[in-house]
């Protein structure tokens, strides 16, 4: 067991984080959609309180749209077709879409 004279061996550990990219679920407003059924899949579909439900519903109503959670792209899509589902379970126009951060 001889090293030969002069080599040297260097390990480099580089440790990289992957980045998630993250996602907003965007409730845009329309003119029929109950702000009442708003709030409702706003706390039933990304848990929020009555009042943070209500504060998003305002900024939907207000400025055209919300952002009503933020995930990973597979949650994101999952929510918007929630939503879609919900909304045409009951007759609305509600309609969510996905933004990437």
């Amino acid at each position: 067991n001889k090293m030969s004279a002069g080599t040297t061996t260097q390990t480099k550990t580089e440790t990289k984080l992957a980045t998630v990219k993250l996602w907003n679920v965007v409730l845009l407003n329309d003119d029929y959609t109950p702000m009442d059924f708003v709030i409702a899949v706003l706390m039933q579909l990304f848990d929020k309180s009555e009042d943070e439900a209500y504060e998003i519903t305002m900024a939907v109503h207000n400025n055209g749209k919300g952002i009503a959670g933020t995930f990973t792209k597979e949650i994101a899509y999952q929510k918007v077709s929630d939503v879609a589902m919900a909304a045409q379970a009951y007759g609305h126009p509600l309609l969510a879409v996905c933004e990437e951060q």
